[in-house]
């Protein structure tokens, strides 16, 4: 269960969400149509030596985490278009939420004079880095590593790592406002908004109502023999109380908005919806993805 202060490493609580996630990126990436190439995810997984990740990665095709994988891969393509879009806009500085092992500052194409900040627990980005490192593999950007919880005073170290507050921004907020709790997601939106210059630009995942995320993931071990997130019952970490929609929130305050859905991204990129086992259905309904201009 969670507590205040809690931490994690890439192999226990959050931090294996993140690992589990790579373990989907690099799985969509090893299929003949993947729809995006992160050919970095399965450096994470082979370092983390988690056994059930390295078992998917050894049969990707016939991996029942395969239709989860696939709809990684279209919530990964997503956010890839955003910041890309984002420095064609002439955006020159990127700011990942939780950035666990995302490794964008190295696979996209950035612009000359782009940073990316990357901020999440020290080890999680300790991990990535090293792994990335000791693979010979550099960032395409500048990188800029901000180790903080979220629920801390992160902007104070992200100005620390050399964030200019005075130029546009584009923030991703991916896999995250779950494990969050309503009083860190409401603040986090609120210091997203006074650190946005004009022109900033923010994609987020969200979701629709109050769906009951713990029940979909119980789902999720139920209708999966093994799991990428090893022993860890993911829905033990997901907070339920109390927030503000994000796109209410960032309507009301200005912010140009638009929203689509799984079924709408798929059709965008030329794919059927992924099919989800029984029990997971409605992760396609709940799921909104956002993206907002100030």
């Amino acid at each position: 269960m969670r507590t205040d202060g809690d931490t994690w490493d890439i192999v226990s609580s959050v931090g294996i969400t993140a690992l589990g996630v790579a373990t989907f990126r690099a799985t969509e990436t090893a299929l003949p149509d993947a729809l995006i190439r992160d050919e970095y995810a399965r450096l994470f997984v082979e370092a983390a030596a988690e056994p059930r990740s390295l078992q998917a990665l050894a049969a990707p095709e016939d991996s029942e985490f395969l239709p989860v994988a696939r709809l990684i891969g279209v919530r990964t393509k997503f956010f890839d278009e955003f910041f890309l879009a984002a420095a064609a806009a002439g955006v020159r500085q990127a700011v990942i939420l939780a950035a666990g092992l995302d490794a964008r500052a190295y696979r996209l194409d950035w612009p000359i004079g782009a940073s990316v900040f990357e901020i999440d627990q020290p080890k999680v980005l300790d991990f990535k880095h090293q792994v990335l490192a000791d693979n010979e593999v550099a960032p395409r950007a500048v990188l800029r590593a901000v180790g903080v919880d979220l629920r801390d005073d992160w902007p104070g170290a992200l100005f620390d790592a050399g964030f200019d507050a005075d130029r546009p921004t584009a923030w991703s907020a991916e896999g995250l406002l779950p494990y969050l709790p309503g009083a860190a997601q409401d603040s986090l939106f609120e210091r997203i908004d006074t650190l946005s210059a004009p022109g900033s630009q923010l994609a987020v995942e969200g979701f629709s109502g109050r769906p009951d995320i713990a029940r979909i993931s119980r789902a999720a071990n139920q209708e999966m023999a093994t799991s990428p997130f090893g022993d860890v019952d993911v829905a033990e970490l997901f907070y339920a109380d109390d927030r503000a929609d994000p796109v209410q929130w960032l309507t009301d305050r200005g912010w140009q908005v638009n929203s689509a859905d799984v079924t709408e991204l798929a059709t965008r990129y030329g794919r059927p919806v992924p099919r989800l086992p029984e029990g997971m259905g409605d992760m396609h309904d709940v799921a909104v993805y956002t993206t907002a201009t100030k």
